[in-house]
């Protein structure tokens, strides 16, 4: 029985030493290449895992077992020597763009905007981090061991790990609690721009500083060196910035940068493989640490390392001889066709020179040579959708098309400024910024247009701009635009105010004197004797005089209401009324 056992435990020594030379490759299609670097050639191949373009892969330390996450949204577990899935579960509700694995290898790092921390045996979530606004590009951990060395180490809790996304100049630094309740960063490191390779070193002991190199998308390397300690609340700057420039001594006599294009600390810690140049042709230097400088600019001859040459010789195309009459059909829009140009001299070229006076043909023109109809190249819709609006807009940026960029500005439609600030990339809003308060001193029409644009600008890249470290210097110039301007704000609402109070009683009085002049004589005049008073004086007699009286006023009554009722028939015209009625009316 221990025959048998022991040679599989030889075997499986051998299949751990071949498994060391294998370098994993995801593919766009879904499958994972595996190729041996020894020998050269491809060993096999994973498929049926990912339905999507794959975005990581990473080796568990367990050299049999490879983790894949992709944009199909789920991470597949590989079994490598069988080369079959050996599981399968969903990481994101979005693609999952990067992955990590502890220093234990009992847990999972996965990313796609938020990032999750999975228990590798149940496959379970055990932490959630807030992440990033774009997709993480790189996790890895910052330490081996928790700072606090006198809880005991359950392989994960108390440790630090980093992340970087794509258009984010903050590298977040995440600390994994006991509990639940902390979900955001504790401290971050600020670069110049989006960073494309990240590189640290594992800090192993609790005072040892962790040292971290990262290259950005405008070829700089920063250099930063920090003892993880908590929470840290502004962001930290690098130690050491480096650069690499042509010495500029031949024709050129101005310095060109030379891209970096990826760092990564050596063994030692001390220094550092800096890979720059041409992505075909890359040079690879190793490069000794001195952080005391606070910018270093290296000077590397590039041209005279870098031999890209093209033979002439090696071409299989060959031109064909043919007249000037035949027509060859053009590769594309089927029916279109244009005569062949045979091999100009050197006169014609000079021919075909525009002078200075003529001018140049329209697309239009060259189109009607081609035989195209230019209707059909025409976009239907006469306007250009939201899309070709950002592409525009960030050509006229580019090139200072005047003509361009007031197309683009002008445009009144707020779902239409809206979509086009959404879908314009990160490095054009900093040059839009300085058009539109350029435009803002111009014309009051203009800048009313402007400001819907700036509107939409602050809005949707509000997350951007805060990360800017020069921010207030770019915008300062449009903070004292805006603050001239609101200062007369207050002194022109008083004289608007004013005014129009002034014209609504100019206004007033006009129309008062248009009306026609009403006449206000009197068509009917009623006089009446109070006979309430006559009432209240009869009772005050009544009260002194005996009772003998009560007749005689009755009497004087009866007189007074005659001549009141002979008073109302004269002004009614009832005047001439027969007297046996009148005599009735009494």
């Amino acid at each position: 029985q221990d025959g048998p056992q022991r040679k599989k435990r030889k075997s499986e020594v051998g299949e751990v030493d071949k498994q060391l030379d294998i370098l994993a490759i995801g593919t766009a299609v879904g499958s994972i290449l595996l190729y041996s670097t020894v020998k050269g050639e491809l060993q096999s191949k994973l498929d049926g895992g990912h339905d999507s373009r794959v975005n990581c892969v990473r080796w568990h330390q367990d050299s049999c077992c490879l983790y894949s996450c992709s944009d199909d949204k789920h991470i597949v577990e590989w079994n490598t020597q069988t080369c079959k899935v050996k599981c399968k579960w969903k990481g994101d509700n979005s693609s999952v763009t990067c992955l990590c694995i502890s220093p234990d290898g009992k847990m999972l790092l996965s990313a796609g905007r938020t990032i999750k921390l999975w228990d590798l045996e149940t496959k379970e979530v055990y932490r959630h981090f807030t992440g990033h606004a774009t997709s993480v590009s790189s996790l890895m951990f910052t330490t081996v061991k928790p700072m606090n060395e006198s809880k005991p180490f359950d392989g994960i809790t108390g440790l630090y790990f980093l992340s970087g996304a794509i258009h984010d100049r903050l590298l977040s630094v995440w600390y994994i609690r006991s509990d639940r309740k902390e979900k955001n960063a504790v401290m971050s490191f600020t670069v110049t721009d989006e960073p494309t390779f990240v590189d640290l070193t594992v800090s192993e002991v609790k005072e040892e500083p962790v040292k971290l190199a990262v290259v950005c998308r405008d070829g700089q390397l920063h250099l930063f060196e920090h003892i993880l300690n908590g929470y840290c609340k502004k962001p930290l700057t690098s130690n050491c910035t480096i650069q690499i420039a042509t010495p500029g001594n031949d024709e050129d006599s101005t310095p060109k940068p030379v891209p970096i294009l990826a760092a990564a600390f050596c063994t030692d810690k001390q220094s550092l493989l800096l890979v720059y140049g041409n992505n075909l042709q890359p040079v690879i230097e190793k490069v000794s640490l001195n952080t005391s400088e606070s910018h270093i600019c290296l000077v590397r001859d590039i041209q005279k390392v870098l031999s890209l040459t093209t033979d002439a010789a090696l071409t299989k195309v060959k031109t064909p001889v043919v007249n000037l009459d035949t027509k060859v059909l053009v590769p594309g829009i089927p029916g279109h066709s244009t005569a062949v140009k045979m091999p100009a001299s050197g006169k014609e070229k000079k021919k075909n020179k525009r002078k200075p006076g003529e001018t140049e043909e329209s697309i239009e023109e060259r189109l009607g040579a081609l035989d195209i109809d230019v209707s059909k190249v025409k976009t239907p819709g006469g306007l250009p959708q939201t899309d070709s609006f950002a592409v525009l807009l960030v050509q006229g940026l580019e090139s200072n098309d005047a003509e361009i960029l007031n197309k683009v500005l002008n445009t009144r439609k707020e779902n239409i400024v809206k979509n086009t600030v959404a879908r314009m990339p990160i490095h054009a809003v900093i040059p839009l910024l300085h058009e539109l308060t350029k435009r803002l001193q111009g014309n009051p029409y203009s800048a009313s247009l402007m400001v819907r644009w700036l509107k939409s600008v602050f809005t949707l890249h509000a997350s951007y701009l805060s990360t800017l470290p020069d921010l207030i210097p770019q915008l300062g110039m449009l903070y004292q635009l805006m603050e001239s301007r609101v200062k007369t704000l207050q002194k022109l609402s008083r004289l608007h105010g004013r005014l129009f109070i002034l014209v609504t009683q100019v206004a007033a009085s006009q129309t008062v004197q248009d009306v026609p002049e009403v006449n206000q004589t009197a068509k009917l005049v009623y006089e009446d004797d109070s006979s309430e008073e006559e009432g209240s004086d009869d009772e005050m007699i009544a009260d002194k005089d005996s009772d003998e009286n009560w007749d005689e006023d009755e009497e004087k009554e009866e007189q007074t209401d005659e001549q009141d009722m002979t008073v109302e028939k004269e002004i009614n015209g009832d005047s001439d009324l027969e007297p046996e009625n009148e005599s009735e009316e009494e």
